[in-house]
């Protein structure tokens, strides 16, 4: 059975980190893209930043640029999100997705998979 949790999840201040893992059962995350979106109450589910299968290059959105880390750990079949610099405007639930694809997978239809997601809120 195929599997993805997320974790990492919470509640932070502005200005402070959190790091998102999004680990696999079931399947080697190695070759496939991994991509984190995240949803706002009342927006649409939009991309935060992928990892392309074929040669890891990353995708970050403008609005996490220079604050937010993609990266994956074939060892332990996980990627993270290292997020920095935290707003209040980040709070959303984010959910990592797989898909087959190569290069950068920046729409939710190109993904196969999809985990449950995790709350990340952002208030002082």
């Amino acid at each position: 059975q195929v599997q993805r949790v997320e974790s990492g999840g919470g509640l932070v201040q502005p200005g402070g980190s959190l790091r998102l893992s999004c680990a696999a059962s079931g399947f080697t995350l190695d070759y496939y893209g991994i991509g984190w979106f995240r949803q706002a109450p009342g927006r649409e589910r939009e991309v935060v930043s992928c990892i392309a299968g074929d040669d890891d290059s990353t995708y970050y959105a403008d609005f996490v640029k220079g604050r937010f880390t993609i990266s994956r750990d074939n060892a332990k079949n996980t990627v993270y999100l290292q997020m920095n610099s935290l707003k209040p405007e980040d709070t959303a639930v984010y959910t990592c997705a797989a898909g087959e694809g190569g290069g950068w997978l920046v729409n939710d239809y190109e993904y196969d998979y999809w985990g449950q997601g995790t709350q990340v809120t952002v208030s002082s």
